[in-house]
Parts: C-alpha cells; structure tokens; sequence
C-alpha cells in the first residue's frame, strides 16, 4: 500500500478532531496525518492526548485579519506530507471521520498512475449522533449525500464534475499535486477555495474521479442557511472567482442573499446592500 498521509486543517472543533484522531488510530493505524492548527493552540495537546500511537505531525501558522486562510494551510499540509515522502495524500476535514478501508481504496484507486483527483462519498451525522466506539459501527450510519455519486465499495466513477470537488474527503498523489499547482490563496476565509481548485484541476486535464468505499462521515455541528455569518468573505471570494473564471460560483447562496436583500448582482460584480 501506497506510503499515506492525511492532512486535516483544524481551528477549534476539539472534539470533532479527538473523535477523528481515536477513530484512524483504531482504521489507519499506520498512515502519518499533519494537523495544521490555525491560530489555535489547544490542537497541539487534542492531538497529543488522542493520536492513539500514530505519527502526527501539528503545524501552526497565523489566521489572516480577513478570516481562516484555509487555502494557504491545505497548501502547507500537503506540501509537509509530500516532503516526508508521502505516495498518496488524503486531505479529510477536522468534521470528518474516515470510515474503515476508505484509506485503502483511495491507494488502489491511485495505484492507476493516470493524475486523478479522488473524491469520496460524504454521510452526514444527525444532530445528537456522534461517531460509534468503534469504526465498524459507522457502516450502520451511512446516508450518503444525495448531490453527489456514491459508486460501489470499489468501484471507480471517473469523468466526474468538478464543481463537486470537496476537500473535506479526497485524495491525491503528489504528482497530480503537481500538476493542479495547489489551492489558489488569494481565497481567505469562507468559501469558493475548493470550486477553485476542482476548475484548475479541469483546466489542467485532471480527471475528477469517484472512488467507491472512500467513505467519510461528517460529525454534526450548527450551520445557518444561507451562512450570513460569512457573507462578506463569501462576497469576496466570489468576486475573485469570477475574475478568473468568468462565472460566479455558490450561487445557491449568493441567490439565498439576494432573496434576503444582503446583496445585488450589478454587471460583472456583487454589491453588499446591507452589512
């Protein structure tokens, strides 16, 4: 099997990451995992408690005055994974538990050689559902997301849209690191980031590719609908996705914001009505 790192981003969410890391102690024992903490230094001790015996390396860097520069720390993650030899990266979300032989079937999927971004099915937890004792409970909770392919343990959807891509659950090898370039981090704070990176992936020939088994479940936390909390980074990072794409991206929730009389399409721009 494939030398496996995985990269989580962590800002708080202590819990979540104490159930992840007991969790892959239990599942993937064996994999190495790079926690970058952002401005948070509690994630050092979470993982020095949980890691269950496997080899977690913790980065911290600063927050950004504009929000969390997620894009920036996937970028240093996965460039600390592939410089302590990493064959394969899977980049899971703090949120998120992997779900047993999920590492595996990202290895063998990778094991083709042709540059794919691999993505996983995502189930997501019901308020008051936390992640079982044990990694062969979480097969009985699995509902995956209903927007998204959810291939046969094994089996592998390839052609598939890259406006799906999700860093929350995927996997890719350095080379195809290579060839995509990285997350683009001008992108700070909420959203836009990953629609981004799924485009250049395409940009640059790279198959978007379904991988059947590579389950992920995502531990329950509050979530508004539209995130108005996030509005303005939301704003900001459309803005620059268009700029260089020349489509405006998230539009479920630019539309939601426009219903609700935040903001305004105006041409080749966004306005914020209301703060």
């Amino acid at each position: 099997m494939a030398e496996t790192c995985i990269v989580t981003v962590a800002h708080g969410r202590h819990t979540h990451l104490e159930h992840q890391l007991r969790l892959l102690a239990e599942t993937d024992p064996d994999s190495s995992h790079v926690v970058v903490a952002i401005a948070d230094r509690g994630i050092a001790s979470v993982v020095h408690s949980h890691r269950g015996g496997r080899e977690v390396d913790v980065i911290s860097i600063a927050s950004d005055p504009l929000g969390l520069p997620l894009a920036s720390a996937r970028n240093v993650g996965v460039r600390h994974a592939v410089a302590r030899g990493a064959d394969l990266v899977v980049l899971l979300d703090v949120d998120c538990v992997l779900g047993q032989g999920a590492v595996g079937h990202y290895a063998d999927a990778a094991a083709a050689g042709t540059p794919a971004l691999l993505c996983g099915p995502v189930s997501y937890l019901a308020e008051g559902t936390a992640p079982p004792s044990a990694a062969d409970g979480l097969h009985d909770l699995r509902s995956p997301h209903p927007a998204r392919p959810d291939p046969a343990r094994g089996e592998l959807m390839t052609s598939g849209d890259h406006n799906l891509f999700w860093s929350l659950n995927a996997a890719l090898t350095p080379a195809t690191w290579s060839v995509i370039g990285g997350f683009c981090e001008d992108y700070v704070g909420y959203g836009g980031e990953d629609t981004d990176f799924g485009w250049t992936a395409r940009a640059r020939g790279v198959d978007l590719v379904w991988v059947g088994g590579a389950d992920a479940y995502h531990q329950h936390h509050p979530v508004s609908a539209p995130p108005v909390e996030h509005l303005d980074a939301i704003v900001r990072n459309s803005r620059l996705f268009y700029q260089r794409w020349g489509r405006w991206p998230m539009l479920g929730w630019l539309d939601a914001f426009a219903e609700l009389g935040l903001i305004r399409f105006d041409g080749n721009d966004l306005l914020v009505v209301s703060p």
